[in-house]
């Protein structure tokens, strides 16, 4: 931090700091503007799941905690200090849920994991999910907090993101047809010591290959660059290091399934919004399998506001819109390589479609799926970065390195 930035935060003169301070503004009043909103459009519950989105992006933002830049780190310069910290933050939040979703409630809540079966449409659509993220850019909650955070062309993969999502939940009653097993809980299966056993050994095994990589290819570990701000200045405008990300995240999920009964999830609400979007041009989307589900044909007839993904998603956009501005780089660009903006329509319908059919993408299915001791979790991370290994040889083609 600047000797002048280091003044101006001991007198409080928070107009000298280097930040963008309209968008700040802007990004701070809509957290506490929305929240109130939703509270008095929909209930109390709704606006904490806002606030709880407005964290994740800030510390998704702040610790630049993405999946896709993470797996291509390893695959390309063999580093895996980013994996690791995945790893680290899914088996923190493993600790706490799966007690909590052995009990089944907490307070009179009923919790509910993030429980899938095992089988086709789970194999595919990770598979085709990893491929998309390294054309997109960013996998389901790096596509939020970098929009966030102002880019353009994650705007656009965005926007695939949603039509692909549309197209999946028309194809999905196929895929569940293909040949699968029915959920499979470890905690259920092994008891939660045992469930916990396995979850934190194969997360410890995952931790332990990226040990081995990095240290045969480099002979040592990645030291983190010295921080260019510290204590209050680096809490509020960034970066954080990796590690602490993940247990900040590993403790917004819990907080989310404590509040809403369920983990962590991102991309129904893309399906959601792209239905109701279809419906309003006459799409009659209400007439296909997906939608006549009680769930989905639920949320298809309320409010957008009633569906706890959706403002949850919310909350994570305009957080990290705050994150970029106090950090000083909320700075949204127009211009785009014609390759580069095929590259995110292609991996957002990849994505989109790719997690309707996986049952969610890199948090409802690999984070909240693995930390819920859910089998599908694991096949889902296995056919994902089997996926990204081929997004990753095909982003030259369209200029991506």
């Amino acid at each position: 931090m600047s000797d002048a930035n280091a003044s101006a935060l001991r007198r409080g003169d928070w107009r000298s700091l280097d930040l963008d301070h309209g968008p700040a503004l802007f990004a701070g009043a809509a957290l506490v503007l929305g929240a109130l909103a939703i509270w008095q459009a929909i209930d109390a519950r709704q606006a904490v799941l806002f606030l709880i989105g407005g964290a994740l992006g800030v510390t998704l933002y702040h610790a630049a905690f993405g999946f896709t830049g993470g797996w291509r780190r390893l695959v390309v310069e063999r580093r895996g200090r980013a994996m690791r910290a995945q790893m680290l933050m899914i088996g923190l939040t493993a600790l706490a849920f799966m007690p909590l979703l052995s009990a089944g409630t907490v307070l009179g809540q009923p919790l509910v994991g993030a429980l899938a079966p095992v089988g086709t449409s789970v194999l595919v659509g990770a598979a085709l999910f990893g491929l998309g993220m390294q054309l997109g850019g960013g996998c389901g909650s790096g596509t939020l907090f970098t929009v966030g955070g102002g880019s353009s062309r994650m705007l656009v993969t965005l926007a695939f993101f949603v039509v692909g999502s549309v197209l999946g939940s028309w194809h999905l009653p196929w895929w569940l047809a293909r040949p699968a097993l029915p959920p499979i809980s470890l905690g259920d299966s092994l008891g939660v010591p045992g469930g916990l056993a396995a979850t934190l050994a194969g997360l410890a095994a995952v931790a332990a290959l990226t040990v081995w990589i990095e240290r045969r290819h480099h002979g040592s570990l990645e030291t983190p660059a010295p921080a260019p701000r510290q204590g209050i200045a680096r809490l509020l405008r960034g970066p954080w290091p990796l590690l602490g990300g993940a247990p900040g995240l590993a403790a917004l999920n819990l907080a989310t399934l404590l509040v809403a009964g369920h983990p962590w999830s991102v991309t129904f609400a893309f399906g959601l919004w792209g239905a109701k979007a279809a419906q309003a041009v006459g799409v009659p989307v209400e007439s296909w399998d997906f939608w006549q589900w009680p769930g989905p044909a639920a949320a298809l007839s309320d409010s957008v506001l009633a569906d706890a993904t959706s403002v949850m998603n919310f909350g994570i956009l305009i957080g990290a819109a705050l994150a970029a501005a106090l950090a000083g780089r909320f700075a949204p660009k127009a211009a785009l390589p014609w390759k580069s903006l095929a590259a995110a329509v292609i991996g957002g319908l990849l994505m989109g479609y790719g997690a309707r059919l996986a049952f969610g993408c890199n948090i409802g299915a690999l984070f909240s799926g693995i930390a819920s001791g859910s089998l599908h979790g694991w096949l889902w991370f296995a056919a994902a970065f089997a996926g990204s290994l081929i997004g990753i040889r095909l982003r030259p083609r369209f200029g991506l390195d």
